[in-house]
């Protein structure tokens, strides 16, 4: 698993963990939420469901590239990753509250939004990682969701564009060069990173991988369902 018959070169640890993670993934892709976007046929409830779990994902998600700054272990990284934070919470934020606003969320609903348990389940995996101070459990944490969306993102754009607008610019907005570009930073870091560890913590961070991997897939499932908010 760590070497291409092909080509003779060993592969990346971003690549196994890809390899490790795969039967999670194809699920995401063929999940019915996800396909749902790509035909245009998926009910706009469960899309607004979608939009403002996300929001409240992505408000957390930030927080986690802060604190991965905060333990950066060369100033690049940190610069990089506070500027991603500041992104998140400038950018991204403000793009989901227009995308809210287009499907009848105005934005005091939006702001008075509790997490469902999926969510509460993801974001405190993604918290609890980065406060224990791990570098490495950290970017492997926060690699499934750049990449994944960006993954996912490029091959819906390789199909027939969605009748529904929206869907459409939710595909163009994830199959986006500039996620890629990020997807592709976080996976030569994760590879740094893992390239001076021993074993346990490597499979330290596989195991951040995965969790999130399926934390991700466990996420679209809830939106599907109308996972109810926490009380």
């Amino acid at each position: 698993m760590g070497s291409s018959a092909e080509s003779g070169t060993t592969q990346p640890f971003s690549g196994r963990l890809r390899q490790d993670a795969d039967a999670l993934w194809r699920a995401q892709h063929q999940h019915p939420f996800v396909q749902g976007i790509a035909d245009g046929s998926l009910p706009i409830e469960r899309f607004r469901h979608f939009i403002k779990q996300d929001y409240l994902y992505l408000i957390d998600y930030a927080r986690v590239f802060s604190l991965a700054a905060a333990w950066a272990p060369t100033v690049p990284w940190a610069e990089r990753l506070a500027e991603l934070a500041h992104e998140t919470l400038h950018t991204e934020l403000a793009l989901h509250r227009g995308l809210a606003e287009e499907w009848g969320i105005p934005a005091a609903e939006l702001a008075a939004v509790r997490p469902t348990p999926t969510t509460r389940s993801y974001t405190d995996f993604l918290l609890r990682t980065a406060s224990l101070g791990d570098f490495a459990e950290i970017v492997a944490a926060l690699l499934p969701c750049m990449w994944g969306y960006s993954e996912l993102g490029l091959n819906l754009a390789a199909g027939p564009r969605p009748a529904v607008e929206p869907y459409a610019r939710w595909i163009d907005l994830y199959a986006s060069p500039e996620l890629a570009d990020l997807a592709a930073w976080c996976r030569s870091v994760v590879d740094e990173v893992a390239a001076g560890l021993d074993r346990p913590r490597r499979d330290r961070m596989r195991e951040a991988f995965l969790a999130c991997s399926r934390l991700e897939l466990a996420f679209w499932e809830a939106s599907w369902r109308l996972e109810a908010a926490e009380g």
